[in-house]
């Protein structure tokens, strides 16, 4: 037997090499998980002499076995993405989501959360819309509800924030564009959907900033999450009216980006890195269908199986006691700069 205290099921799972919501789920129902895994988990049990809070792990069986998953927009490529992989952890973990998607509205996003507090969730995974949310519904869920915010960050709301660090997709691709070529412009909604797009244009404007280089940023009209037809119809605006004047442009997201594309095909512009090309275009998120754009996108990436991960494990830790609630943590994950064809 080991003499190294476990204090809860997190160092468990590290300890004995089985997945945190495997552990998860047999101490939810032992009869839940393959006889093979079973043995595995009891021996690592005697072995380490661990108990789990049996008085948390009761509450857990008092709730429902349904776990809320809610995004902004679920028809937007990146949040059907990282829903997938939240989905998929969730169910190995032996729960039930339940997805719900805003559409970009905030009443649509109280609805759904009214919707999920009478249901009675033993968990909730939000990604709020941001500056349009309403605060006040927010907070009063987050009182009744285990919850954990991804990817859009209302400050002390919630248990834990998880999401990416916008800072560090603007820094690599910025540095990238200015030691490959001309300094980028950046390119963005004048009104943005989300609140990560504020973040990047402060990224940009910095990172332009550090290295002695006078920012550009070009805003176009549009609202909503139409951002390819806004990108499109941005770009023919913003050549008719001179405001390109970089033949670098850095799109605050991926989307944006296949807009603009689209707008240059069909004004005749060639994109990409190659001799003769007129613009280098580049930009955020690796959309998941940003490889097979033509030219295909260079772009900063998500973390998408960490943020997704993390979230859920962050959720689990809270519904089973296991974290201090008064300590809200945030957890922000570095990007990765995928060079491709069109810079």
């Amino acid at each position: 037997m080991s003499t190294e205290p476990i204090r809860n099921m997190e160092q468990f799972a590290a300890k004995s090499g089985i997945s945190r919501p495997t552990v998860s789920k047999y101490f939810n129902d032992p009869e839940s998980v393959r006889a093979s895994t079973r043995a595995r988990i009891e021996a690592a049990l005697d072995r380490y002499d661990y108990r789990p809070n049996i008085y948390a792990v009761n509450q857990n069986r008092r709730l429902t076995k349904n776990i809320g998953i809610v995004v902004p927009f679920l028809a937007d490529p990146f949040f059907a993405e990282i829903a997938r992989a939240l989905e998929t952890l969730v169910i190995e973990a032996g729960f039930r989501p339940i997805l719900l998607s805003s559409h970009g509205g905030v009443d649509q996003e109280n609805d759904n959360l009214e919707t999920l507090r009478a249901l009675k969730p033993a968990g909730v995974l939000l990604a709020p819309l941001g500056r349009r949310s309403d605060k006040r519904a927010v907070e009063a869920f987050c009182e009744h509800v285990p919850t954990v915010l991804f990817d859009s960050n209302l400050e002390h709301l919630g248990a834990a924030f998880i999401g990416s660090d916008n800072a560090s997709f603007v820094d690599q691709t910025v540095e990238y564009l200015c030691r490959t070529g001309e300094p980028p412009s950046f390119f963005e909604m004048r009104t943005p959907a989300n609140p990560n797009a504020n973040k990047r244009r402060l990224a940009y404007i910095a990172a332009m900033e550090r290295a002695g280089l006078e920012p550009d940023v070009i805003s176009v009209e549009g609202e909503g999450w139409g951002f390819e037809e806004i990108g499109r119809a941005g770009t023919h605006d913003a050549i008719a009216d001179g405001r390109l004047k970089s033949r670098t442009i850095l799109c605050s997201n991926d989307r944006l980006a296949i807009g603009l594309l689209a707008a240059c095909y069909e004004r005749g512009l060639k994109v990409g890195r190659a001799k003769g090309s007129d613009l280098r275009v580049a930009s955020h998120d690796d959309h998941p269908f940003s490889r097979f754009t033509c030219p295909s996108l260079t772009t900063a990436a998500h973390d998408y199986e960490a943020v997704s991960t993390h979230a859920v494990k962050t959720l689990f830790e809270v519904i089973e006691g296991e974290r201090d609630l008064s300590d809200r943590q945030e957890t922000l994950y570095p990007t990765r700069l995928i060079l491709r064809d069109s810079a």
